[in-house]
């Protein structure tokens, strides 16, 4: 008897887990590079898109909290990313404003 064939073994998942980490990123980066251009270009406000970005962070960061695969480390890093993000925003509007000179 010849044994059967495996069809799905652990580098078949782990080249599937990557093809959807790289379309997760083309699609997050993507709809970003939309919401800037609304803004900026058409002045329009592209909250829906954004609320897309950020809903998928929240539903991978949740999924991952519940299967508790977050390290030590993730919670000073998401720290300092929303710091940083938030002082970027602050000056954006400032510079669009023309509250800071160029």
């Amino acid at each position: 008897m010849t044994p059967a064939m495996v069809e799905r073994d652990e580098r078949v998942v782990m080249v599937e887990n990557a093809s959807y980490r790289l379309a997760c990123s083309v699609i997050s980066f993507g709809l970003l590079m939309d919401v800037m251009y609304r803004s900026w270009v058409r002045h329009e406000a592209p909250w829906d898109l954004m609320g897309l970005v950020i809903l998928g962070g929240v539903v991978a960061t949740a999924y991952q909290w519940s299967n508790r695969v977050l390290g030590p480390r993730w919670a000073k890093s998401t720290a300092v990313i929303m710091v940083s993000a938030a002082v970027v925003a602050v000056l954006v509007v400032l510079l669009m404003r023309g509250l800071l000179k160029r």
